[in-house]
């Protein structure tokens, strides 16, 4: 994450007045370094502003409270263009106003609404939003498929996670009659189950449980 190892380096001026910011709408990651070197893209300067700005959003995301991110959607954040954007995007994962869920564990539930029931299939709603890596994806998917009132199914609970994922037992998602109801906006997943969650700094659970308002953009507090 930028933010954090701009704020990591911020003590370090021997390295931060080398350091230039170069804006992409593409995933840099997915290039080699050697196709990413020849990229004739405007480069920026770091200045104070970039690490000062860094040091805000890491220290909000790092805190007890999801409301330090929200807040600083209110202020100035043009010094990174992308923060504005990712900080949205990490707030929609905060557990729904409605659903109880995340956008990307929606986006999973209409995977399987749609018909997949390949998981690796499955899996790849995480590029709709391109928040989870493969492994967040993964291990969402068996979450929702290990709550006593699971939205999802998993295929038969005896065969070993491992073994369904990667194609040496049969492994089929589908949604159950709770997931459908979530999936349609008509159920809550926290009235059924548990939550106990880490959203950046925020510990979430039922008790203390940190929603999201897609519909208003708004945070609601427990």
């Amino acid at each position: 994450m930028l933010i954090w190892l701009l704020d990591l380096l911020r003590p370090y001026k021997e390295i931060t007045t080398k350091l230039s910011l170069v804006h992409t709408d593409d995933h840099v990651a997915d290039y080699a370094p050697e196709s990413v070197a020849k990229w004739k893209l405007p480069a920026f300067k770091v200045t104070e502003n970039h690490l000062a700005l860094a040091r805000r959003a890491w220290q909000a995301y790092r805190a007890e409270t999801p409301k330090p991110c929200f807040d600083l959607l209110m202020t100035d954040l043009t010094a990174l263009p992308r923060l504005r954007p990712a900080l949205i995007a990490l707030l929609e994962e905060l557990p729904d106003s409605v659903t109880g869920l995340g956008a990307s564990e929606m986006d999973i539930l209409e995977f399987v609404n749609d018909g997949h029931t390949d998981p690796r299939i499955v899996e790849g709603a995480r590029w709709l939003r391109n928040v989870f890596d493969e492994n967040d994806a993964f291990d969402a998917l068996l979450e929702l498929g290990a709550h006593p009132a699971p939205p999802i199914l998993l295929g038969d609970p005896a065969f070993d996670n491992e073994d369904r994922y990667f194609g040496r037992s049969e492994w089929k998602v589908t949604l159950t009659e709770l997931g459908r109801s979530i999936f349609a906006r008509e159920d809550d997943m926290w009235r059924h189950n548990r939550i106990y969650r880490w959203w950046g700094g925020t510990e979430l659970t039922n008790e203390r449980l940190w929603r999201w308002d897609r519909e208003s953009r708004l945070l609601i507090a427990p």
